[in-house]
């Protein structure tokens, strides 16, 4: 899957703040399936009074570069209410070997006014094409993952879009863990997470109809120390090919 569909929620996560100080600082992930490093990923948080910017980069390993280069730079930009991030413009240009795309996502209100696709990408005959109630009070694919300190983190169901595709995530309480990232260490809260495809995507997909039917999948959530969000610190998810992790190797940093 392209990094802007599913797997593009777990691979995106930085933290943001609220209140009149300024934040700067980043964050780095590293992605192996299995024991093999296929991906690593930094973010760039700034926050400055109520409004924030997240910068993100993707680049595959090079070990998977010899099959085909995958890269991909993402920015956010909102405003920050109630410890609640608003997104306004969402822009991701993703390369994967020769092809190049441009998603451009703007929001209003939670919802979104326009999708810009660069070049437009080909429709087949099975596709589940996105209905306009499918772009009321939904997230951005970075955004998503930043939950409200003073909320009931397993208790979500995560409206994504990301300029193509439409799905939830819907989360439920698994357990407690213990991580450490860096500098930072402690108490991580663990949901289960289930993969509900709304719209955007073609039906009958394998990967697809693999991810709407496994069982594993999980995503840890630690409180940020700076800004009191809570935030990924790592994420477990099985695929055709195998389970793909997501560490934290700098957070809250």
């Amino acid at each position: 899957m392209r990094p802007t569909g599913f797997l593009t929620a777990f691979l995106v996560l930085a933290a943001g703040g609220a209140g009149a100080a300024d934040y700067r600082y980043d964050t780095s992930y590293k992605v192996s399936l299995g024991v093999l490093p296929i991906a690593r990923m930094t973010f760039q948080t700034a926050v400055e009074n109520d409004r924030y910017t997240i910068s993100g980069q993707f680049h595959s390993s090079s070990l998977v570069d010899i099959v085909r280069e995958v890269s991909a730079d993402s920015t956010v930009s909102g405003r920050m209410s109630g410890g609640t991030m608003n997104p306004e413009r969402y822009v991701l240009d993703y390369k994967s070997g020769k092809r190049k795309h441009t998603y451009e996502v703007l929001f209003a209100g939670g919802n979104v006014v326009e999708t810009r696709v660069t070049p437009e990408r080909p429709k087949p005959g099975t596709w589940v094409p996105v209905q306009p109630d499918d772009l009321k009070s939904v997230l951005d694919p970075i955004g998503a993952l930043l939950i409200p300190g003073d909320a009931d983190v397993c208790g979500q169901i995560l409206p994504v879009y990301d300029g193509e595709s439409r799905m939830d995530l819907v989360l439920s309480p698994n357990r407690s863990e213990t991580f450490s990232a860096g500098r930072a260490k402690g108490e991580a809260i663990v949901c289960s997470v289930r993969y509900v495809p709304k719209s955007g995507y073609r039906q009958g997909r394998k990967d697809i109809e693999y991810l709407k039917s496994v069982t594993g999948m999980e995503i840890w959530f630690a409180k940020t120390a700076t800004l009191q969000l809570y935030a990924p610190v790592y994420a477990r998810i099985p695929t055709r090919y195998g389970t793909v992790h997501v560490t934290a190797e700098k957070f809250d940093g």
